[in-house]
């Protein structure tokens, strides 16, 4: 069984996180709960910006909050003296709630509303990431507007594929995002904002993907906007200041998965970039990265109670969990593969055979379709590893089922950073049927 972190099991057989014993966690907090490792968070992303530093490239390392985002994860990305990327109206206003500094906050979305974009520069963010004509011809006017420097990137395709799940490849020519390299038109966005009034214009910003586990794909990338950077350089004698490579660093969830050390991502990327620069004779930007699921992945594990057995003969053995794909669509999204434990028998053989369903009214609500496990029963405690990433973040009240409960733990501690929903909080925007009858 693969350990992440400070997963331990106990003399009792219980598996521990931070050094704390799950089973307690879920009597005191209840199940489905979201249990994360502090330490292992602030070891990657202490491994991401110290290589940075030891290699003297100036950097910002941006946390990519569409991951998981709260007050305390916030709080705990600028207490390890990361930037924050955020992609909405709700996530800005959550980390300025947080106290994170606006000019540490990245801005991107390939469709930001006026109202956000007036947040935003009411804040005064570090940077706007712009993906789209139409939010140049917005930020230009309201720049104007109110007479206020804006700082932007723009989010270019590179036309470089990952090897990477179809839905969330997003380098290539047919994206939703950014412009395209290849057809003219992040020329055109140059040509629309490095001189316009109030917009400083810091450089390129791309990202080619997810569960990315080599760094062969982001170097390309790297080439292909440098050589952008050194045409605008040569034609207009614009200087580009920041070359953003985005995240995509993948995570081990089960065994098929062989990710890199943070440390080996950034180490190719800036010999990559450091080669290209030099050759094109233009001076060394910075470079961004914006890290989300490998910083929170795989110290997130998702705790359940077992309900129901079901066995179908000859075909296959159920277990329920009182969680399900309200609290991690993923599987049935991207076809995600989990492996899990019974974390009170944890230093039991794992000689069973289960599909994990969940209680959400829908068939294809199974969260791990061959489970290897304890011998389960009911009331046992189940826990899934590597959920710290779009588990909460894209939790719904599907069926009604209330939103779980968030804890972190670390040296021994633990601590309630979201509470659980009630179903108080599921109806208190319902509003009452006052329509008359029609006569």
């Amino acid at each position: 069984m693969h350990l992440y972190g400070t997963q331990a099991i106990s003399h009792q057989g219980h598996l521990t996180i931070g050094g704390v014993d799950t089973i307690e966690l879920a009597k005191q907090y209840g199940t489905p709960l979201f249990v994360y490792d502090v330490a292992l968070i602030r070891e990657r992303a202490r491994g991401f910006r110290q290589t940075f530093e030891d290699l003297e490239v100036k950097a910002q390392v941006a946390y990519a909050s569409k991951a998981f985002s709260c007050i305390a994860m916030y709080q705990l990305a600028i207490e390890e003296q990361l930037s924050i990327d955020v992609v909405s109206g709700g996530e800005l206003y959550t980390a300025l709630q947080a106290g994170v500094p606006a000019e540490k906050i990245h801005f991107h979305g390939n469709n930001k509303s006026i109202d956000e974009l007036t947040m935003a520069l009411d804040a005064k963010v570090g940077c706007l990431v712009v993906d789209n004509f139409y939010e140049i011809a917005l930020i230009k006017q309201m720049a104007n507007e109110r007479q206020q420097e804006v700082a932007i990137l723009l989010r270019v395709t590179p036309g470089v594929e990952a090897h990477t799940h179809d839905f969330i490849t997003t380098g290539q020519a047919d994206s939703k995002f950014g412009f395209d390299l290849h057809n003219g038109q992040a020329d055109q966005a140059f040509k629309e904002t490095y001189q316009a009034p109030y917009i400083r214009l810091l450089g390129l910003h791309c990202h080619i993907g997810s569960q990315i586990f080599d760094t062969v794909a982001f170097g390309l990338a790297g080439e292909k906007l440098v050589d952008k950077m050194q045409q605008w350089q040569t034609d207009y004698h614009f200087t580009s200041t920041v070359l953003n490579l985005g995240g995509g660093f993948g995570i081990r969830y089960t065994e098929e998965d062989q990710p890199l050390a943070p440390k080996v991502y950034v180490e190719d990327m800036i010999k990559v970039v450091k080669e290209k620069v030099k050759k094109a004779c233009i001076p060394m930007p910075e470079i961004w990265i914006e890290p989300g699921r490998s910083l929170v992945g795989d110290a997130g594990t998702s705790l359940y109670t077992v309900g129901s057995h079901k066995t179908v003969p000859d075909v296959r053995e159920y277990i329920a969990v009182d969680g399900g794909m309200s609290d991690n669509i993923r599987p049935a999204l991207y076809e995600a593969k989990y492996e899990a434990v019974i974390a009170n028998k944890a230093n039991k053989a794992r000689n069973q055979c289960y599909t994990i369903a969940g209680k959400l009214c829908e068939s294809g609500d199974k969260l791990i379709e061959h489970a290897a496990l304890q011998v389960a029963q009911a009331g046992d405690i189940l826990a899934m590893f590597c959920t710290g990433a779009y588990g909460y973040a894209m939790a719904s009240n599907y069926n009604r089922v209330a939103r779980p409960a968030v804890v972190f733990v670390e040296k021994g501690q633990h601590q309630l950073v979201i509470k659980r929903e009630s179903y108080e909080h599921i109806v208190k925007n319902d509003l009452p049927f006052t329509l008359k009858k029609g006569e």
